[in-house]
C-alpha cells in the first residue's frame, strides 16, 4: 500500500489528509494557519511539525512510511528569496525528499477538477485563480488584502466595515449590517470599531476575513448594501476566471470547466451570483461541482507526482465516502 501525504495551507487554517492508493482516506488533522508573512516564515516549520506528527499518529505510520507528499503552502512564489527556506522546510520535517512544495492554489484546482484541464477560483481568506490546459499552468489574482484579492473573504469584510461606517455616519442609510457588525465584534460605541479591529485585532488578517460571514448573515436579512457587495464579489472572480482563460489559451467556442473552492463558496449568495455572473459571458463555461476537497487534491496531486495517479475505481471510491 502506497501513502500520499497532502498538506492544503489556507489563510485561516492547514489541513492534513493521509492516502492510500485505494482511495482510502487514512487519517485527517488539522492545525493554525501556516500564512508565515506576519509570524515569520519559521512559523512553516512549526506547522508543518505539529500536523505531520497528527496525521501519521492517527494513522499509526511514521513520516518515513509517506511515498510521496505534495505541500500547497500560502504566499509560496510571492517572494522569490523565500523559496530556498520554503522548499527545504517539509524535508527537515519528514526526514526525506519525496515531496514537492507549491502555492495552495493548486491544491484547489486538483482536488475540485480532478486535476483535468481547467480553472478553479479560490474565494477564501484571499482570491485568486489557477488554471492548467495542455500541460500549462497559470495564475491570476491573489495580490494581497492590501491591494488585491478582489472577492475574497477579506475584501468582502473590509467592504462590509467601510458600509458600517458610513452607517454609523449617516453617509448610508441604516440596514441590519448596522446592529450586526456591532453585535459581531462587541461593540456598544461605534468608534471602538477601531479599537477592537486595529488595537485588539491589531488588523490580522485572518479575524477581519472572518467579518464576511456577517456581511453575508446581513445580505439574508435584506441589507441592501451587503448584497450590493457579494454580487461585487461574485462579478470580481468572474473577472480573474476569465483573465485565467485567455491566458491559457482557451479558445472563444472551446468549453472551458470551472469550478470553486475556499469558504466563501460555502454561501449561497456567492455560489449563486457566481454562476450567474459567469453564464452572462459568451465563451462556454462549464461550471462544475467540486470532486474533493483541497487537501484531498493535495494528496491526489502527490500522487500524480508520484507516477502513480489514483485508478478510477480508487477515484470512486474516494468521491462516494
Amino acid at each position: 500500500m502506497s501513502l500520499f501525504l497532502g498538506v492544503d495551507g489556507g489563510g485561516s487554517k492547514t489541513a492534513f489528509v493521509l492516502l492510500d492508493d485505494g482511495g482510502h482516506v487514512v487519517a485527517e488533522a488539522q492545525t493554525a494557519s501556516c500564512y508565515y508573512f506576519d509570524d515569520g516564515i519559521e512559523l512553516v516549520g512549526r506547522i508543518l511539525t505539529e500536523g505531520v506528527a497528527a496525521v501519521t499518529s492517527r494513522a499509526g505510520a511514521e513520516a518515513s512510511d509517506i511515498d510521496q507528499a505534495f505541500l500547497g503552502l500560502p504566499g509560496y512564489g510571492e517572494v522569490s528569496s523565500d523559496l530556498d527556506r520554503l522548499n527545504a522546510i517539509p524535508g527537515e520535517v519528514l526526514g526525506h525528499e519525496r515531496y514537492s512544495c507549491d502555492n495552495d492554489m493548486v491544491c484547489g484546482w486538483a482536488g475540485s477538477l480532478g486535476a483535468v484541464d481547467g480553472i478553479n477560483v479560490i474565494s477564501g481568506t484571499g482570491s485568486m485563480t489557477y488554471g492548467e490546459r495542455r500541460g500549462r499552468g497559470h495564475r491570476v489574482g491573489g495580490w494581497s488584502e492590501l491591494f488585491g484579492d478582489e472577492g475574497s473573504a477579506y475584501w468582502i469584510a473590509a467592504r462590509g466595515l467601510n458600509a458600517f461606517t458610513r452607517m454609523s455616519d449617516g453617509r448610508l442609510a441604516r440596514g441590519p449590517l448596522y446592529d450586526l457588525m456591532k453585535a459581531r465584534v462587541g461593540i456598544t460605541s461605534d468608534l471602538d470599531v477601531i479599537d477592537v479591529v486595529v488595537n485588539e485585532w491589531k488588523g490580522q488578517r485572518a479575524l477581519i476575513a472572518d467579518l464576511s460571514k456577517t456581511v453575508v448573515d446581513a445580505a439574508g436579512h435584506g441589507d441592501e448594501a451587503s448584497a450590493t457587495i457579494l454580487r461585487e464579489a461574485s462579478g470580481e472572480l468572474v473577472e480573474i476566471v476569465e483573465a485565467t482563460r485567455v491566458a491559457l489559451g482557451f479558445l472563444d467556442d472551446e468549453v472551458v470547466p470551472v469550478s470553486y473552492s475556499g469558504g466563501m463558496f460555502t454561501a449561497d449568495a456567492i455560489r449563486v451570483g457566481f454562476e450567474q455572473a459567469l453564464h452572462t459571458l459568451p465563451p462556454a463555461y462549464e461550471l462544475r461541482v467540486p470532486m474533493f476537497g483541497p487537501a484531498v487534491g493535495a494528496a491526489l496531486y502527490a500522487a500524480k507526482q508520484h507516477g502513480s495517479p489514483l485508478a478510477e475505481t480508487a477515484l470512486d471510491r474516494l468521491g462516494s465516502r
